[in-house]
């Protein structure tokens, strides 16, 4: 059995789960700490993946992304190709896990009281020392419920990496695309070997963060 599919998905669930991380969690502290113009619009954008189809998602992107995009075009002008490659995955991945996380993250930075962030304030705290000492370790458990629901979501993701990177076996095809492809060609043993492993490897996330989530802060 080919596993580069799975190797890949790993590859590309672990690229996009730390660029969401990077990404997501300042978003999300800002939504839930700060009142800004055009928040309601940003908060809008962020669950707009988990509400479109992702074909829709998908042909959006390859319009901005692909060589006649206007972000596509600039990449080409400069030797760069985006479409069709795994890092096209990893864009696919991000747009449709970053919406867990941001909004994981934003309600556990909600739920910490602001008067413990302003104690470490009038202490003379900086607002990345308030943020890295109270904020975070009293929300960890809501980011790292995100984190770990935007690494299976990445890990999952068909429709958006489908338009956007294609199915190309031993380049930019993962384990959802091999599962269909399999399918499709009626090669049942493998499409199930493959769906088992998929199965196999979000179910140990899941458990591995129930058991986390149990430990005191």
């Amino acid at each position: 059995m080919d596993l580069f599919p799975l190797w890949l998905s790993l590859r590309v669930a672990v690229t996009a789960t730390a660029l969401t991380l990077l990404a997501g969690v300042p978003l999300a502290w800002a939504l839930a700490r700060r009142r800004f113009p055009g928040r309601d619009l940003v908060e809008v954008l962020v669950v707009l993946p988990l509400v479109l189809p992702p074909t829709v998602l998908g042909y959006y992107l390859l319009q901005l992304l692909g060589r006649q995009g206007p972000v596509g075009g600039l990449l080409a002008a400069a030797g760069l190709e985006l479409v069709f490659t795994w890092w096209a995955a990893v864009v696919a991945a991000v747009v449709g896990s970053v919406a867990l996380l941001v909004k994981a993250a934003q309600a556990g930075f909600e739920a910490v009281d602001p008067r413990l962030e302003q104690a470490a304030r009038t202490l003379g705290r900086s607002e990345w020392s308030v943020f890295w000492s109270v904020t975070l370790p009293l929300a960890w458990r809501a980011v790292l419920a995100g984190t770990v629901l935007a690494f299976c979501r990445a890990m999952g993701e068909f429709g958006i990496t489908l338009m956007l990177a294609g199915s190309i076996p031993g380049r930019t095809q993962t384990l959802p695309l091999a599962i269909y492809d399999r399918v499709q060609a009626d090669r049942m043993a493998e499409a199930n070997a493959l769906a088992l492993l998929a199965v196999g490897i979000v179910a140990v996330l899941v458990l591995g963060l129930r058991r986390l989530a149990r430990l005191r802060y």
